[in-house]
């Protein structure tokens, strides 16, 4: 028998994946107890290969595995469960092989891809299916990429990323179901697969694995799996909310209704927690999403370019030789002028990596504004668009549906940045509640303990985010000066980007 006779019950490994950096990281859960500590962390780096942007996928397994045997070293877990970034899948064949490495969704090979998908399903037709954002990277344009290709025409089953590392755990294949709700062939009123849509689309319905949902066991690990590891065989890999902005938003520790939440790393998920979809016209124009979250809820959001703008700065600033730490740059754009320069975050330049700084200079430029010229500009520059757009979106979703907000919770890396926080909350108008930082591990982590039968329903779980991880709260400042300012910010940030500002 490989690794500890007995497993600890309450102690889970989260396998988090993000799009920069993976990390396995151990949670215990217990009466008001959710403590979290990092096993393993690794890089996670694109390769350019000459047919295009791949993910290392095999780096990243090998960091999982890595994490793992950290774990057994520490004295086992109860369960493991897997969560990654969205969209991006694994091709297998009929011996469940992996065919090549994973498209990053950086990749430009889906450049006009949406309209080979339109030809076969209008746009407003697709939404009323699907109910997602328009992103030229979601899955169904990436297949409608890689159609005729003879890794798709070998391929016998698509894995998301979650599913295809918990493959590699387990040897079962599945889905799971708030992930799936990112690929665009996923119906947002049913929850299942849209067998329609994908007859129209020419996607062979055997190549979508069958559903599963958050709590559900995804198997034990396989023997290869436990000896490199050290755990023992017979432990369970449970399912999770598997795409990390599900996870993350599990574990909002909101203890009352009517708060809006900001999942701030990489991107800016931000949007509102609903019962049902919101599939009308008018959504669907303002490419607001309907994704899948725990216990059925709909994350209902708008994802934007976040705080990637910032780190590709401090990529290009490092690369030149110049000083790229982050306090200083923080403490930089802090002096830099207010409001000085606006840039649309969703601006089709920023997408791919490159010279940040002069892409965001050049899209001043080229909607008549001065160019901020110094770092600590650039990055006031980047700051203050990012509170704006989460100002516009905000009250975009709550128009949408309905709703009012009287809270923001702001989740993930983003929680850190102090400047943000408080620009949100002045932006917003509303209090900004920042953390917990770790939202995703946490949300992966409660969901297993949940099916270990260590913690209760939804807002039992977050009640316990709220009680044991650490908050700061961002006040909007009232000044009538700089109520002012922001409000002409905004307007002038919505013309300039051609919206219809949400009204109040």
């Amino acid at each position: 028998m490989n690794g500890p006779t007995t497993r600890p019950r309450d102690v889970f490994a989260a396998a988090d994946l993000g799009a920069t950096s993976g990390r396995v990281m151990l949670g215990r859960v217990g009466p008001g107890r959710l403590d979290l500590s990092e096993a393993h962390r690794f890089p996670n780096a694109p390769v350019p290969l000459p047919d295009g942007l791949r993910w290392n996928v095999l780096a990243l397994f090998q960091g999982v595995l890595d994490g793992l045997r950290v774990a057994a070293r520490s004295g086992g877990v109860a369960s493991v469960g897997v969560d990654t970034w969205g969209v991006d899948y694994g091709l297998l064949d009929a011996d469940g092989v992996l065919l090549g490495t994973p498209y990053h969704y950086r990749d430009p090979r889906t450049d006009g891809a949406a309209e080979a998908v339109w030809a076969r399903v209008g746009q407003a037709e697709l939404y009323r299916v699907t109910g997602l954002q328009h992103l030229p990277f979601n899955t169904v344009f990436q297949l409608a990429a890689a159609a005729g290709s003879a890794q798709l025409e070998s391929a016998r089953s698509l894995l998301l990323m979650p599913d295809l590392i918990v493959h590699w755990l387990t040897g079962t294949v599945g889905a799971e179901e708030t992930h799936a709700s990112t690929t665009g062939l996923f119906d947002a009123r049913t929850g299942t697969w849209s067998t329609e849509l994908l007859g129209r689309l020419g996607v062979a319905p055997g190549l979508l694995p069958a559903l599963r949902a958050p709590g559900d066991s995804a198997g034990e690990l396989l023997p290869y799996v436990a000896e490199f590891s050290g755990l023992d065989a017979r432990t369970p890999v449970t399912t999770v909310a598997s795409h990390d902005t599900a996870s993350a938003v599990v574990a909002v520790p909101a203890t009352a209704p009517d708060f809006a939440y900001l999942s701030c790393g990489t991107w800016s998920l931000a949007g509102l927690e609903l019962d049902a979809p919101v599939l009308t016209e008018e959504s669907r124009a303002a490419n607001f999403t309907n994704e899948r979250g725990i216990d059925g809820t709909i994350r209902f959001l708008r994802n934007i370019m976040g705080l990637w703008l910032l780190e590709e700065c401090r990529r290009t600033w490092a690369g030149q030789g110049q000083a790229a730490g982050l306090p200083e740059l923080l403490a930089q754009a802090a002096r830099a002028e207010p409001l000085a320069a606006l840039v649309d975050p969703d601006a089709p330049e920023f997408l791919s990596p490159g010279d940040m700084p002069e892409r965001i200079r050049a899209h001043c430029r080229g909607t008549g504004q001065r160019a901020p010229e110094s770092p600590g500009a650039v990055v006031r520059c980047v700051l203050e668009s990012l509170a704006l757009a989460h100002r516009r979106t905000l009250r975009q979703a709550a128009e949408l549906a309905g709703r009012e907000i009287t809270r923001v919770h702001l989740v993930g890396g983003g929680a850190r940045n102090e400047l943000l926080c408080q620009w949100t909350a002045d932006a917003t108008g509303l209090p900004v509640v920042a953390g917990p930082v770790e939202a995703t591990a946490l949300g992966n982590v409660l969901v297993q303990a949940r099916a270990a039968g260590l913690v209760g329903d939804l807002p039992s779980m977050r009640r316990l985010v709220a009680r044991t991880q650490p908050l700061r709260h961002y006040a909007p400042r009232q000044d009538p000066a700089g109520r002012a300012a922001w409000d002409a910010a905004a307007a002038t940030f919505a013309v300039r980007n051609q919206d219809v500002p949400a009204t109040g």
